[in-house]
């Protein structure tokens, strides 16, 4: 990847560990796609290497990685294949959730089976009553939930949700807090919907998922506005900027691999109507110069904002809103500068663009999957916009 080690130092064992794959999953990203989700098999051996649990405590079988390297490996998998990356980071911040359960959940799903994945779906799209059944405490929860990414290959996945009334009615915390939690459950106790028919991302398998009525025991949940898992770095950095960052992450590395393909064919391509090749048009150096100048410093101001906040919580301070308000402007700007970068080569490469065989049309299409996130979305800039401005504002989300 060109330019690539310019502006971070990610650890090198867990480079080489994302390096290893990266031809297969180029070689595999077609049928992957095919068939709507990442093969059992690739999954599995990802597993083994420990990458989806890159920055989960090494007392729980985790790598205890930075965020910056859960960064660079997300971005250095998605020039392989956006979709990959994108199932990576999902196992990966939902390996950081799932220490926040008490012991005997973490042992259950951890210690078990040290390969065993785990997937999720923030969003309290569930409803869950509080109830006793035989001597366990636990809820009965109901939910769909959307943008189940990596579901088919994990053992457990999570759904957010409200604990109500028999009622309906939303309970509140003894602080007056909404009671929000997140339920983990086993895969098998779950219904994976057939709902994933989209334009891009295709293979990250990111269909609906349900549950009426499960029982989920009182130890399988946590209070989601909240880290409380062990002591530790990864629990001070900000709860909402881990899923941002793989966003990003996988948006960048995207944008490189368009600008790599365009560069590739530029000297040998000779446009319809053209004279000369595509690299010795000038509106092509022009393009490409504002393309690599738009990804570099988008990059820039991405891992700077990760890396300044990882310092702080290294030496246990709580996020400051200023940490916080960086890192989603910064993995914003990040995935939006992406996509222009994306769009330029797109159009560049003209009716080459357009072919199943062409990169350029896969990670057109994944990029403006990952532009449609919440966590990147223009909201995220009207809120930190009104911080900048020093408008009153509810940071609760941020």
């Amino acid at each position: 990847m060109t330019a690539f080690q310019t502006m971070i130092n990610p650890s090198e064992d867990v480079m080489n560990i994302a390096k290893s794959f990266s031809e297969e999953i180029r070689t595999r990203a077609s049928e992957f796609e095919a068939q709507g989700y990442v093969s059992q098999d690739l999954a599995d051996r990802i597993a083994e290497t420990g990458l989806y649990r890159l920055c989960t405590p090494k007392s729980l079988h985790g790598l205890e990685k930075s965020p910056v390297d859960y960064a660079a490996v997300t971005e250095y998998l998605a020039h392989a294949d956006g979709s990959v990356a994108w199932v990576v980071f999902i196992g990966i911040t939902s390996a950081i959730s799932v220490s926040n359960l008490p012991d005997d959940a973490v042992r259950r799903i951890f210690l078990s089976d040290p390969k065993a994945i785990t997937a999720g779906v923030f969003a309290p799209m569930g409803r869950a009553i509080k109830t006793v059944q035989g001597d366990r405490s636990g809820y009965r929860l109901t939910g769909q939930w959307q943008w189940g990414s990596g579901s088919r290959n994990a053992a457990f996945i999570s759904g957010g949700g409200f604990v109500t009334d028999p009622e309906g009615a939303i309970l509140k915390t003894p602080d007056g807090r909404p009671d929000q939690r997140a339920f983990f459950m086993p895969t098998t106790d779950i219904e994976l919907l057939d709902t994933w028919q989209v334009s891009g991302l295709k293979a990250t398998g990111s269909t609906d998922f349900r549950v009426r009525d499960l029982f989920v025991p009182e130890e399988m949940t946590f209070d989601a506005t909240r880290m409380s898992g062990p002591d530790g770095a990864i629990h001070k950095f900000p709860i909402f900027a881990l899923l941002g960052i793989g966003i990003a992450a996988v948006a960048l590395g995207l944008a490189r691999a368009s600008l790599d393909e365009l560069v590739g064919f530029a000297s040998e391509k000779t446009p319809q109507g053209s004279s000369k090749p595509l690299a010795l048009k000038p509106s092509t150096q022009s393009q490409v110069a504002k393309a690599e100048a738009e990804l570099r410093a988008a990059r820039l101001f991405f891992y700077e904002s990760i890396s300044r906040s990882w310092q702080n919580a290294m030496q246990g301070d709580e996020p400051s809103i200023e940490d916080r308000r960086d890192i989603r402007l910064a993995t914003t700007h990040a995935t939006n500068s992406a996509a222009r970068v994306i769009d330029r080569m797109y159009r560049l490469g003209g009716g080459t663009s357009v072919y199943a065989k062409s990169p350029l049309q896969r990670h057109f299409r994944d990029v403006h999957v990952a532009t449609q996130h919440m966590m990147v979305s223009d909201a995220t800039l009207e809120l930190v916009g009104r911080l900048f401005v020093g408008v009153e504002t509810n940071t609760a989300q941020l």
